[in-house]
């Protein structure tokens, strides 16, 4: 188990990943994970709190890795303009079962090539600009973690324990990540699909006061008629303004955020309550069951279902 880490790398990226580990190999795992960090000449570490680490391994010695996870970080941008740290991660990719970013480093595997042609996530706050700069991903910044075949990438710092819990569960059974996750204090586990961030959850408003008007309305009337002409009238301004002002202030469209805004409490609905599907569709402005069944597999990548018995089974 190689942990690969750079100057700059945020220290709970690394250690949620180690520890979790760490104390699977205390509650029984066997085998036992070996876990190291490594980094480009075995040098020490500057985390991005200032502390120092120091590897075990130097990452061109190493001949192959059979999980190998790079740390997300403040520094990830350099350490992905690094040639040499590059090479070594497509070296050593092509040797492992399983390849994983943590946060931000999700943009050392897309600079890397290992992320074209799939689907990943990163920490909320970078995912506009990984899908800018990397068209070949497909970036999606609501899910705590996703796995693409035997790549898998997570969102941010905390999420690296959701997907290592889910390792864990690969490797050796529900109970012993059950055991883990009791053991580190959080869930078991909360499902890759679980949105990093959400209109509950955030605490940013919108800078424009017509903006924040507008979505205000959305999340209280999500049944009601939300195309752009009509939101635009509630607000006292044309559809094609309020089309400027989302797409200036939000990076998206009013019909984005009608469709994002329907989504995330349908979700919660879900998540939250035992009401028919059927219901929360009606609820959320979806046309039908069926209808909000498309949109949550598009989003989410399982029906509404699926979506309320991973919740349930995480809340117990």
């Amino acid at each position: 188990m190689l942990v690969i880490g750079y100057d700059g790398a945020e220290l709970v990226d690394i250690a949620c990943v180690t520890s979790a580990f760490a104390l699977a190999n205390r509650l029984g795992a066997a085998p036992h994970y070996r876990v190291e960090l490594a980094s480009l000449g075995g040098r020490s570490i500057t985390s991005d709190s200032g502390l120092r680490l120091e590897p075990q391994r130097s990452l061109e010695e190493v001949d192959s890795a059979e999980t190998m996870i790079v740390s997300g970080g403040l520094g990830h941008v350099d350490a992905a303009a690094n040639r040499d740290f590059l090479r070594e991660i497509v070296r050593l990719a092509a040797t492992a079962g399983r390849i994983a970013s943590v946060c931000t480093g999700t943009t050392v595997l897309a600079q890397a090539g290992l992320l074209d042609g799939r689907r990943a996530t990163t920490h909320w706050f970078y995912a506009t600009g990984l899908a800018a700069r990397y068209p070949a991903v497909t970036v999606d910044a609501s899910p705590i973690y996703v796995r693409d075949g035997n790549v898998s990438t997570s969102g941010g710092v905390t999420a690296s324990l959701d997907l290592t819990l889910s390792f864990i569960e690969d490797d050796h059974g529900v109970e012993l990540a059950r055991r883990v996750a009791v053991g580190m204090v959080t869930y078991l586990q909360r499902p890759g699909n679980q949105a990093q961030m959400s209109i509950f959850t955030s605490t940013a408003q919108p800078d424009d006061a017509t903006v924040r008007r507008v979505i205000e309305y959305i999340i209280a009337h999500p049944e009601a008629d939300l195309h752009t002409e009509s939101l635009a009238a509630m607000a006292g301004v044309s559809p094609r303004q309020l089309h400027r002002l989302f797409t200036e202030r939000q990076s998206e469209t009013p019909g984005s955020a009608v469709r994002r805004i329907r989504l995330e409490i349908a979700a919660r609905l879900a998540a939250t309550t035992d009401l028919p599907v059927a219901q929360i569709a009606r609820r959320c402005g979806f046309r039908s069951a069926e209808s909000l069944r498309q949109a949550f597999v598009l989003r989410y990548g399982i029906s509404p279902r699926e979506f309320r018995r991973t919740h349930l089974q995480a809340a117990h």
